[in-house]
C-alpha cells in the first residue's frame, strides 16, 4: 500500500511543476489576455502561484481549443512590433495584428491540452536601429478542466477471485488519469484502463465476502481551481457498494501471471506456487482444462510438489497449449471434475515473422535499409513478443510516446549515429540474433546543383546563378566545369554520392546544330569535411574537372560569331528514388561590330559638288562598294542596330549607259546608311548619307539619298 501510495505521488509530482513567469530585461508586456467562447482571461488577474512562479490560468472544454490572444505592450507606443515565437504545442491562426487599442491579436488552436506539459507564450521585441538588446518575456499558461465522474453498474453481485469489468462514464474522459496499474486494497483490488476509443473500464478483483464498499480515488490530468487558488488533481471519492459472494469455485492464485510455451518448459516443467487447494495429494499430477465440463482442451498438467508453510503449494507446470487470461478461467480438475479455478497467461515463445521499417514522411516498407544520421521506427511482428527483449547492435532506441506494444507486435525508433562504422546492425532478443538485421546503406539523394561551377573565362561561377543565356564578349578557350565536393553533405544533412550527366550541344549563328555530345555517371563523392568520407571511397569518384575541349572535335576557340554552347547539368534519375535536380548553362559568343564588304545600290541620290551653288538633279541607280562596319544591339543576341558606317567606292548613275549622260563619275566617299531592323525582309531600303572626292571632276562632293537591298 505505501508503495503505491509512493509510485501515485511520484506521477503527480511533473503536473505540478509550472514554468515561471520570465522576461529577459525589462517587461514586454503590462497585460495579456486570453478569450475562449465563455470568458476573458487576464495576466494581472487570473494568475495562480506554483513552485515559486505564477501561470495564466484558463478553462477550456476540448483539447483543440481556439482562443483569442491579445499581448498589451508595456511601452504606449513601442518602438519595435511584438513577437510571438512559434510552438508545437498551438497553431498560429493568424498573424500578430496591432489593434486600435495598441494591443497586438492573433487567434491560437491548441493541439493537445490534456497531454501538452509545461505550456507557455514566449513573447518577443525584436532589436531596433539604435541597437537595443532584443527583449522577451515567458508567459506559462495553465489549462484547467471540469472533470465528473460517475459508476452505473447493472446489479451489485460480484464473486471472489473473479475479475469484473465496468465502464465509468466521465465529462471528460481523457483527462482521467488512468494508469493501469492494479490497486492493492483489502477488500478490493482494482485498476483504471483507458482503452483505444477513450473509454475508461474499472476492472474489480474482489478479496472478502459480505457487503463491501469500494471508494475509488481517481486524478486528473489537468487541475481544477478550487476556493483560495488552490489546484486540485484529486477528484471526488466514488463509492459502490458491491455484495460479494463465495465462487463455486475456488480461485487459486498463481505466484507468476506468465508462462512460456516452449520445448524446455513442455518436457520438464515450470515451478509455480498457488494458494493451497485443501484436497491437493502431495505427488499427484492434476489436469488443467479451459471449460468447467468434461472433455474440455488439455491447457496443462499440474503436479503437486511440495506444500510450503505460507498455506501455499509448490507445482510443475507442464503448458501444452496457449491460453490468454482474457480467454476465461482455467479449471484444475481431478478426474474430470472441476475442483478449483486458476488463471494465467500460457504464452508462446518470443518469435520474430515479419520486420518493417517507417523512414521519415514514408510508409511501411520491408526493405530494412537505413542510412547514417536517419531516426527511422522498426515494426517487429511475431508471437509472445511481449516477452522479448530487442536490441539492436550498436543502435540506441529513441523512448517514444507513439510506441506500439503488444504481444503480436512492436515498434521501436531507432536513431542511426552519423558515425556508425558496420554495414548492418542485427537485431536481438535477449542477446540471440533473431536473423534480422538493418542494412546501413549510405545516403544517395540529389542534391542541388550549387556544387558545380563553370569556368569559361572569368572566374569559376555556380551554375544555379546562372539563369538565362550568358553573353560574352571574347574568344572561350575552354568551358570548364570544376566540382567542389564539400559542398554536398552538411552537419545535419546527407546526401551522398551524385551521379551526373552532361548532355552538350553547339549551335551557329542561325541556330543549327554543329556537334552533340553526352557524358554519363559523371560520380562525386562528398569530400573529407563530410562525417561519412571514409565510407565513399570509390574509383569513380571524380575530383578533376571536366573540359568541353576534351570532347569537342570543334573547340571552343574555334567558332563563329554568335554560336552558342549549351550544357544540361542533370542527376541521373535512375540512381535515385527522388527526382533529380537539372540546371542547363547557355554561353553566347557575343559580338560588339562586325567588318564586312557590302555591295548596293543607291538610287535617287542628291548630291552637291564643290563650287555648285545647289544640289543637282536626281541621279539614277548608282554602284556602291563600301568596307562597312555594322553595330550589334548590347542587349540581344545577334541583332544588329539600324545603322551602319563604311568607305570605299561609289560609281554615280553606274546604270546610265546613255551617250548623253554627263553626270557619272567614280568617287571615293564615307557613307553612312540606316537600315529596317526587320528579319524577315527580303527587299530594304535603306537610307545614305556622306561625302567624298569625285575622281573624275577632281572635286568633293556630298551626296544623300535611298538605296535598294536584297537579302538572300
Amino acid at each position: 500500500m505505501v508503495l503505491t501510495f509512493f509510485w501515485i505521488l511520484l506521477g503527480a509530482v511533473p503536473r505540478y511543476a509550472v514554468a515561471q513567469t520570465a522576461s529577459a530585461g525589462p517587461p514586454v508586456l503590462r497585460e495579456a489576455s486570453l478569450r475562449t467562447d465563455t470568458a476573458t482571461y487576464l495576466l494581472s488577474r487570473n494568475t495562480v502561484v506554483q513552485a515559486g512562479g505564477s501561470a495564466l490560468y484558463f478553462w477550456y472544454r476540448r483539447d483543440d481549443e481556439t482562443v483569442e490572444l491579445r499581448l498589451y505592450p508595456a511601452s504606449a507606443a513601442p518602438a519595435r512590433p511584438l513577437r510571438l515565437r512559434r510552438s508545437t504545442d498551438y497553431q498560429l491562426l493568424d498573424s500578430l495584428s496591432k489593434e486600435a487599442d495598441g494591443s497586438f491579436r492573433t487567434r491560437l488552436k491548441f493541439q493537445n491540452l490534456t497531454s501538452s506539459r509545461f505550456l507557455r507564450l514566449v513573447v518577443e521585441q525584436a532589436a531596433d536601429s539604435a541597437g537595443t538588446a532584443p527583449l522577451r518575456q515567458v508567459v506559462p499558461l495553465l489549462p484547467l478542466a471540469r472533470t465528473a465522474v460517475d459508476l452505473r453498474i447493472p446489479d451489485n453481485e460480484l464473486f471472489v477471485g473473479e475479475e469484473k469489468v465496468l465502464e465509468l462514464i466521465s465529462s471528460n474522459a481523457r483527462n482521467v488519469h488512468a494508469t493501469g496499474e492494479w490497486v492493492r486494497g483489502a477488500d478490493f483490488d482494482y485498476r483504471l484502463v483507458a482503452d483505444a476509443n477513450g473509454v475508461l473500464r474499472l476492472h474489480i478483483l474482489p478479496n472478502q465476502l459480505g457487503t463491501r464498499t469500494l471508494a475509488l480515488k481517481l486524478q486528473t490530468e489537468r487541475p481544477t481551481l478550487g476556493p483560495g487558488g488552490h489546484l486540485s488533481y484529486q477528484l471526488p471519492v466514488l463509492r459502490q457498494e458491491f455484495n460479494v459472494k463465495a465462487s463455486r469455485l475456488r480461485f487459486l492464485s498463481p505466484d507468476k501471471r506468465s508462462v512460456t510455451l516452449d520445448e524446455a518448459s513442455r518436457r520438464k516443467g515450470v515451478e509455480l506456487i498457488l494458494d493451497n487447494g485443501r484436497s491437493f495429494e502431495l505427488r499427484r499430477t492434476y489436469r488443467i482444462e479451459d471449460q468447467e465440463e468434461p472433455g474440455g482442451e488439455l491447457i496443462a498438467d499440474l503436479f503437486i510438489r511440495q506444500f510450503l508453510s505460507n498455506d501455499r503449494v509448490l507445482c510443475l507446470l507442464r503448458p501444452y497449449n496457449t491460453h490468454r487470461q482474457t480467454e476465461g478461467y482455467l479449471y484444475i480438475k481431478e478426474s474430470d471434475v472441476a475442483r478449483y479455478l486458476t488463471n494465467l497467461d500460457i504464452t508462446p515463445q518470443a518469435v520474430i515473422r515479419n520486420v518493417q521499417v517507417l523512414h521519415r514522411g514514408g510508409d511501411w516498407t520491408p526493405g530494412l535499409s537505413v542510412s547514417p544520421g536517419e531516426t527511422v521506427d522498426v515494426r517487429l511482428e511475431g508471437e509472445g513478443l511481449l516477452k522479448a527483449r530487442v536490441t539492436f547492435e550498436d543502435l540506441p532506441v529513441i523512448p517514444s510516446d507513439s510506441s506500439v506494444r503488444t504481444d503480436a507486435r512492436l515498434v521501436y525508433r531507432v536513431r542511426v549515429p552519423v558515425s556508425y562504422d558496420k554495414r548492418k546492425s542485427t537485431i536481438f532478443n535477449a542477446g540471440q540474433p533473431t536473423g534480422y538485421a538493418l542494412g546501413v546503406k549510405e545516403f544517395q539523394r540529389p542534391h542541388p546543383l550549387d556544387f558545380v561551377s563553370v569556368v569559361y573565362g572569368d572566374g569559376a561561377r555556380p551554375i544555379t546563378r546562372l539563369n538565362g543565356p550568358v553573353l560574352y564578349d571574347g574568344t572561350i578557350r575552354d568551358v570548364v566545369f570544376q566540382f567542389n565536393p564539400n559542398a554536398i553533405d552538411g552537419n545535419e544533412q546527407l546526401f551522398g554520392k551524385q551521379y551526373l550527366s552532361f548532355e552538350i550541344r553547339t549551335l551557329n549563328s542561325k541556330g543549327d546544330l554543329v556537334e552533340q555530345r553526352s557524358v554519363d555517371n559523371v560520380v562525386i563523392c562528398p569530400g573529407d569535411q563530410s562525417a561519412r568520407a571514409a565510407f565513399y571511397q570509390d574509383k569513380q569518384c571524380r575530383t578533376d574537372p571536366l573540359s568541353l575541349n576534351s570532347l569537342l572535335g570543334r573547340k571552343t576557340y574555334d567558332l563563329d560569331e554568335w554560336s552558342r554552347i549549351i550544357v544540361t547539368v542533370k542527376h541521373q534519375s535512375s540512381q535515385y528514388a527522388d527526382p533529380g535536380y537539372t540546371q542547363t548553362v547557355e554561353l553566347v559568343l557575343k559580338r560588339r561590330y562586325k567588318f564586312d564588304i557590302d555591295v548596293s545600290f543607291p538610287a535617287g541620290l542628291l548630291t552637291r559638288k564643290q563650287g555648285d551653288s545647289g544640289f543637282g538633279d536626281l541621279g539614277g541607280i548608282s554602284l556602291a562598294t563600301l568596307a562597312q562596319f555594322s553595330f550589334y544591339s548590347p542587349t540581344k543576341i545577334n541583332r544588329l542596330r539600324p545603322y551602319k558606317i563604311g568607305a570605299g567606292f561609289v560609281a554615280l548613275n553606274a546604270f546610265n549607259l546613255g551617250s548623253s549622260s554627263t553626270n557619272r563619275d567614280l568617287g571615293l566617299v564615307i557613307l553612312g546608311s540606316v537600315y529596317p531592323t526587320r528579319r524577315e525582309a527580303k527587299f530594304t531600303f535603306p537610307l545614305y548619307l556622306g561625302g567624298g572626292f569625285l575622281l573624275g571632276t577632281q572635286r568633293w562632293f556630298y551626296m544623300l539619298g535611298p538605296g535598294i537591298g536584297v537579302r538572300l
